[in-house]
């Protein structure tokens, strides 16, 4: 029962992704999770709109040891648009590639864990394999 949207930029990557999803989102304020990550963290995406709010930033990524999660993140759409238009404009397909042009806050890993203890937020599937193990992550969890 939800809206599908095919991407405004095809080819875009994810970064033509986010630039759909903050294009066609209705509220000033978008949280963006992949479809690939089974354990989005509300708790953390929460905390990040409030700091959001807090300190006017206009976005909140947080920052593993693995590197930025932009696909589990919160964005200000009328800053972060033009940004990530010019961005493509000028073949800059990274998808942080334009947070020199924005006000970026990165969550750090002690911040993270408050919300997610177990490290399962940022999990991607990416083969049956993992599939299969995060559905049993989900049943133990559910019990």
């Amino acid at each position: 029962g939800r809206p599908l949207f095919p991407d405004l930029q095809p080819g875009g990557g994810a970064l033509g992704g986010l630039l759909t999803a903050l294009s066609v989102a209705r509220y000033p304020l978008v949280a963006v999770v992949a479809c690939d990550m089974p354990f989005a963290n509300p708790g953390l995406l929460a905390f990040a709109r409030d700091l959001m709010i807090e300190t006017r930033v206009d976005v909140v990524i947080p920052s593993t040891a693995h590197g930025l999660e932009p696909l589990h993140a919160v964005y200000r759409r009328d800053a972060c648009l033009p940004a990530i238009q010019a961005a493509i404009q000028a073949e800059q397909w990274k998808v942080i590639s334009w947070f020199p042009q924005v006000r970026v806050h990165q969550l750090e890993p002690e911040e993270i864990r408050r919300f997610d203890p177990d490290g399962l937020t940022f999990w991607n599937l990416n083969t049956p394999q993992e599939f299969k193990q995060a559905e049993g992550r989900a049943r133990d969890l559910a019990t």
